[in-house]
């Protein structure tokens, strides 16, 4: 079969497909957005889409498959949430209006972290974008790290300039949890970072040229956006490698958004040093925002906290927890204005009512800034606009300084809102396409167009009249046809009396028929106004949006308060709902806490009473607590909540607990639980043992550590001798404040080895064979494991526990004065070395391999080594 050839349609689109390899282009075709050939392919595998195929001029039919324009928004965020990238190819000009092919162009490049449309993005979490840009210097490495949410216009930016700048930026990454990475070419060297992304993050990286950071581009980008004196503006010096990383990502923009960049008006430099460091493992173990195994809100602190009346408070809440502040004074200024809040309920109850009519502002102007917006979203705009002076009125009648500053920050856009309401009907329409957004009185041809649409029978009834009365003919009659349009019928009778300003254009058997230009004018105007009203609505509609874009500094500065608003109003209410308590908050360096609680588990467990905990952390006799008990009797809840406590009080939250006094800790670093990391080919042990490298390396003296069963994952003795070496390094070398639990009793004797070292254990109550966890935490050891009695609590049948409790009985009658808890003591270990221990006890524990024993294999083995030594 001879190829037909190409059509003009499709040469325009293999034009344009060039352009754009990488992405899926969604190339509009009248109400379509169609795909083709490998497009196609992938669009209609990922969205379920039918494919069909379309002639092109080559001996195949193109694949293709296409997705109404109307409703593209789902399938784009479809096409996101898997990695892809979609390009969006519109007709530029009417297809009805096009001499020859309708040109068509991209309008934007979407990617993960450019999505602006509010049906693409979760309401209550931050999209950002980030820019990395690294570099050596004087022997070092030094990186520069932005992050920008475009549909907020927040764009944040700081240097790090630490030993191992891997880990820093990890840390800074898991801050944001950005959704696309840009990277420089130095960055894939970095493979702890490129691996952290991929295992732990569903983040797109994109690959920038070295081009993309020449110092001549950076000069004209950053001057290009924020003006000649840059550097001064934003406080840069000429060393600074920020400047770079915020280039790259404006470029970036510039190549996928096409326009809007002003909505980045500047970039907040923060330091890493600002707030406390929590790294991912902390994260995930404290579930901060998201719970470890259904990575859902619910069960998380957001999900505590998290009584917010606006999606820009959500967000918020979710910047501030996972960014807790180390300045006593800033956190003691939330907690001042909270306390305001909780002691004022009418003006707080006032204020939350306010905020609950107030729409998300920062997305919305981004939308309006872009072109995007819907008459319904700038009508939602007016109407926060009309809610805002009630806002300000209720923030300043609580009196506290950041709540009186937060108010005088709220500009009540009157302006705006006047604009908004003269323009727009009280019920605009969801979309412009049918027109009806723009309010009577606002445009006189809008109105007579209008008058002419819903009134053009009443104009030919009025035309009629007056053309009777002034040619004296009775029976004249306006019609329609849709050959000649409008016409003026006169009977023959009459047709001596048609004045000469009437054109004839049909002869009919029973009159003539004429047409007037009064009659012509006014049928243009009657066929033409519908057109000619959409025309005019779009373009007021435009000019309005324009207006609107102008003021958008007001609007952010505007909205970032009523956002601080939110949060610290939703903060009174959780502790008035919740029984939380004012903590002191200073740079004293102790933690006590009376009857603190776990904010968490008391609110999953409503109903049933949650035992509460003191704690006294110090750097002095208390700097750290060893914590023994059985498992399943509340020693982890006990940790995080006491760590959770903390991180409440510096994000300004009050507190579960009678009273909390915390001194201002630095980082939290946690080392919880049992985790394989399969993926990297890493055991338990080795997992834990990289978190414990970590958290030796980089704690302080003012950093709260919490440390959960350390040396578990290998043998008994190599896992007590790393656990007893950990407590001693961080006691002589770090200082900090640890909360330690072990199973390894015989540590419990270090309390006076080592100045710091409190002994505690989860309190427990036992019955014969049964016990009870009081979940009280008390002074001293631990006088027991209770292993037997939790494993039956687990569900181990009977007859398992009964023997197991007649195995232990008969090990502890042949080893008469041992502890009874059977575990070796240190003295035991130094004499695995010993020569005077029997060579066969000596040969049969070196041959024995521990990992695979199951417990009965092991008490049999224990106790053929007891014969052993027995017999000698």
């Amino acid at each position: 079969m001879a190829e037909q050839a190409v059509s003009p349609m499709m040469q325009q689109y293999f034009e344009i497909k060039k352009q754009h390899p990488n992405e899926i282009l969604f190339y509009r075709v009248g109400d379509f957005y169609e795909m083709f050939y490998d497009d196609a392919l992938t669009a209609s595998r990922e969205l379920e889409l039918t494919l069909t195929g379309k002639n092109c001029g080559k001996e195949e039919r193109a694949p293709m498959c296409g997705v109404p324009f109307h409703s593209y928004e789902t399938y784009v965020a479809r096409l996101i949430a898997k990695g892809y990238k979609v390009a969006i190819c519109e007709q530029m000009e009417d297809p009805a209006l096009a001499k020859g092919l309708v040109k068509r162009d991209i309008i934007r490049v979407v990617t993960p972290g450019t999505v602006i449309e509010s049906s693409m993005l979760a309401e209550d979490k931050n999209n950002y974008l980030c820019s990395i840009y690294c570099k050596r210097r004087r022997g070092h490495w030094r990186a520069g790290i932005c992050f920008a949410d475009i549909s907020t216009g927040e764009a944040r930016a700081t240097e790090l300039n630490a030993e191992k700048i891997g880990g820093a930026i990890i840390t800074e990454l898991c801050r944001y949890m950005p959704s696309e990475i840009l990277i420089c070419p130095p960055m894939l060297d970095f493979k702890d970072v490129t691996g952290y992304i991929k295992q732990h993050t569903s983040a797109l990286v994109e690959l920038r040229e070295e081009a993309c950071y020449k110092d001549a581009l950076l000069e004209s980008t950053m001057a290009g956006q924020f003006g000649p004196e840059w550097r001064t503006t934003l406080g840069y010096d000429e060393d600074a490698l920020v400047p770079y990383a915020v280039a790259a990502l404006l470029n970036y923009l510039q190549e996928t958004q096409k326009h809007g960049l002003e909505r980045i008006k500047t970039v907040d430099n923060y330091a890493d040093a600002q707030y406390m460091r929590l790294s991912p493992v902390t994260r995930a173990n404290l579930e901060l925002t998201e719970t470890m195994r259904g990575r859902e809100k619910r069960g998380t602190l957001l999900w505590v906290l998290d009584k917010t009346e606006t999606s820009m408070g959500k967000r918020l809440l979710r910047s501030w927890i996972e960014q807790p502040l180390v300045d006593a004074e800033a956190i003691n200024a939330r907690l001042s204005a909270v306390q305001a809040l909780y002691t004022a309920n009418i003006a707080r109850a006032d204020l939350k009512e306010a905020l609950s009519h107030v729409f998300d502002i920062e997305r919305l102007t981004t939308r309006i800034l872009y072109g995007s917006a819907t008459p319904r979203e700038v009508k939602a705009l007016g109407d926060t606009c009309a809610r805002l002076p009630e806002v300000k009125t209720q923030a300043s009648a609580c009196g506290a300084p950041l709540l009186t500053q937060l108010a005088d920050q709220i500009d009540p856009l009157d302006d705006l809102l006047q604009k908004i309401t003269t323009a727009l009907v009280d019920d605009p329409p969801a979309t412009l396409k049918d027109g009806g957004a723009i309010r009577a009185g606002y445009n006189s041809e809008v109105d007579e167009l209008r008058d002419i649409m819903h009134g053009g029978k009443g104009y030919l009834a009025n035309l009629e009249t007056k053309l009777r009365e002034e040619t004296g003919i009775p029976k004249l009659k306006i019609g329609f046809n849709k050959v000649f349009g409008y016409y003026i019928e006169v009977s023959r009778s009459y047709t001596d009396s048609v004045p000469d300003s009437f054109t004839r254009k049909q002869t009919l058997t029973t009159g003539e028929r004429y047409i007037t230009p009064e009659l012509k004018e006014l049928e243009n105007k009657i066929l033409g106004a519908n057109e000619r009203l959409l025309v005019l609505e779009h373009q007021l509609f435009a000019d309005l949006l324009s207006e609107i874009s102008a003021q958008i500094v007001r609007i952010q500065r505007t909205a970032l308060a009523v956002a601080q608003l939110d949060v610290l109003a939703g903060f009174a209410e959780v502790a008035l709902q919740n029984n939380y308590v004012l903590p002191v908050v200073d740079q004293s360096g102790v933690i006590e806490i009376k009857e603190g609680r776990h904010p968490v588990i008391e609110q999953m467990l409503k109903g049933t009473l949650f035992v509460p905990n003191d704690t006294l952390l110090d750097e002095g006799e208390n700097r750290m607590l060893l914590i023994t008990g059985p498992n399943m009797a509340g020693k982890s809840t006990y940790m995080r909540q006491n760590a959770l406590i903390a991180l409440m009080a510096q994000i300004g939250c009050f507190v579960p607990a009678a009273s909390a006094h915390i001194g201002v800790v630095d980082a939290i670093f946690t080392r919880v639980g049992a985790s394989d990391d399969l993926a990297a080919g890493q055991s338990t042990f080795m997992v834990e043992m990289t978190e414990v490298a970590e958290i030796l390396r980089h704690a302080s003296k003012n950093s709260l550590v919490i440390l959960d069963e350390i040396g578990r994952g290998t043998s008994t003795f190599d896992g007590m001798s790393i656990a007893r070496a950990v407590v001693e390094y961080i006691c002589d070398n770090i200082g900090c404040k640890t909360l330690f639990a072990t199973h390894y009793h015989e540590l419990t004797s270090m309390d006076q080895d080592i100045y710091g070292v409190k002994n505690y254990n989860i309190a427990v109550k036992k019955r014969g064979e049964d016990i009870t966890f009081l979940r009280r935490i008390v002074a001293g050891p631990a006088d027991d494991s209770y292993g037997i009695e939790v494993a039956k609590l687990a569900g181990l049948p009977s007859s398992v526990t009964k023997r197991a409790h007649a195995v232990l009985r008969q090990l502890e009658a042949s080893a008469p004065g041992r502890n009874q808890t059977m575990q070796l003591d240190f003295e035991t270990v130094e004499a695995y070395n010993n020569p005077s221990v029997p060579s066969e006890v000596v040969d049969k524990l070196h041959s024995v391999d521990i990992e695979t024993l199951t417990p009965l294999e092991a008490l049999n083995f224990l106790y053929e080594l007891k014969n052993v030594l027995d017999k000698d």
